[in-house]
């Protein structure tokens, strides 16, 4: 008998997988581009099927549509029948921008925030040590003590003492609490390019990373226009820019608020935005200035960043302009946080923002 025979695996062409999946694939999509919006989006697909014939003969939009609703991505059971989204397709859009942004990313045991502190933690290494008061009987090596008792007292007259024990060294695995901040302002859809869907589906890309790879560690998503507020996570698909300008204080004060609650020492923020604080609130006004860098709103953002930095919070900016004086802001801001700052194009967020939450990981802020 010879055995079992392996060869190299070679994944099965595009053509393999079958008019919903290739339908799916470009439905979500437009599911982000049009926040959520379920009728609007098969809208663009039908006429996206006209110029481009992705359906055929024997399979037309009309059956997609109905195996999305039998297979629970869509219902149509809305108060005026409209369709709307249900869980299952909440859940495909966030592990679809998992794939597509952090392809790369290694498979590794969940929680695996490593430090170079040895002692108590969670995860097992090779290395052994001497017994010590306090250690627990899970992490005595049984096989090491025992073979220490009988080289030290002999097998005829077996006994051990708590010189022979030895101790399984464990690493410490860091929790980290991040939140996120979206600029829902005005400027990310100016100009004709759409700068907020990226920012969403970087935003759901990394809330399924975390909840997927590192469940000790937490997420906290918040969005900042005229004022700043909190979202769930199932809200990031819906999300849409509004007539806002940029009070990025209001945002940064929020973020402040929601991490003092977090008990993790590990804390950190993440902003995507692509462009420079406009507005700051007094009292119930709001004051105003969407030209250049108002130094009124500045010092206010600057004294933020700084007060950020006291409590050991880092920044990290994502900035989607390359404006020399939109770079020299952020430069600013970056000092007087020491944090760090990114300017990238649309098609490298992702990459940024994956990199720098693993660079983080690794090390205590």
């Amino acid at each position: 008998m010879l055995g079992h025979r392996f060869s190299k695996y070679t994944p099965p062409p595009d053509s393999a997988r079958s008019d919903f999946e290739k339908l799916l694939k470009i439905f979500m999509q437009l599911l982000l581009i049009t926040s959520g919006n379920v009728g609007e989006a098969l809208e663009w697909l039908t006429e996206v099927d006209k110029q481009y014939n992705l359906t055929n003969k024997n399979y037309g939009i009309g059956d997609f549509i109905e195996d999305l609703k039998r297979n629970g991505y869509i219902t149509d059971d809305g108060p005026n029948g409209e369709f709307r989204l249900k869980a299952k397709a909440e859940q495909n859009l966030r592990q679809s921008a998992l794939e597509e942004i952090f392809g790369r990313l290694k498979k590794t045991k969940s929680g695996d925030h490593k430090t170079l502190h040895n002692g108590r933690g969670d995860e097992p290494t090779t290395d052994k040590r001497d017994y010590e008061f306090g250690d627990t009987l899970e992490q005595i090596s049984m096989t090491d003590s025992l073979r220490n008792a009988q080289i030290n007292h002999g097998v005829e007259d077996f006994f051990m003492t708590e010189e022979d024990l030895e101790v399984m060294e464990h690493e410490f695995k860091t929790q980290t609490s991040t939140v996120l901040m979206i600029d829902i302002s005005h400027s990310m859809i100016l100009y004709g390019e759409d700068r907020i869907t990226p920012a969403k589906k970087v935003a759901m890309a990394l809330a399924e990373l975390i909840t997927k790879k590192y469940p000790k560690d937490t997420l906290d998503i918040l969005v900042f226009g005229d004022d700043a507020w909190q979202i769930e996570i199932k809200d990031l698909p819906y999300l849409q820019v509004g007539p806002y300008h940029t009070n990025t204080v209001a945002g940064l004060e929020l973020a402040m608020d929601i991490l003092r609650r977090r008990k993790n020492s590990n804390k950190q923020i993440f902003m995507i935005t692509d462009g420079k604080p406009t507005c700051i609130r007094q009292g119930i006004k709001y004051y105003k200035n969407s030209f250049g860098l108002d130094q009124k709103i500045l010092n206010k953002t600057l004294d933020l960043a700084t007060q950020l930095r006291k409590l050991k919070i880092p920044v990290t900016t994502f900035m989607i302009a390359t404006d020399p004086y939109l770079k020299a802001f952020v430069r600013e801001f970056t000092k007087a946080n020491n944090g760090n700052a990114y300017y990238s194009n649309l098609q490298g967020l992702g990459n940024l923002v994956f990199e720098d939450f693993k660079r983080n990981r690794t090390k205590n802020l």
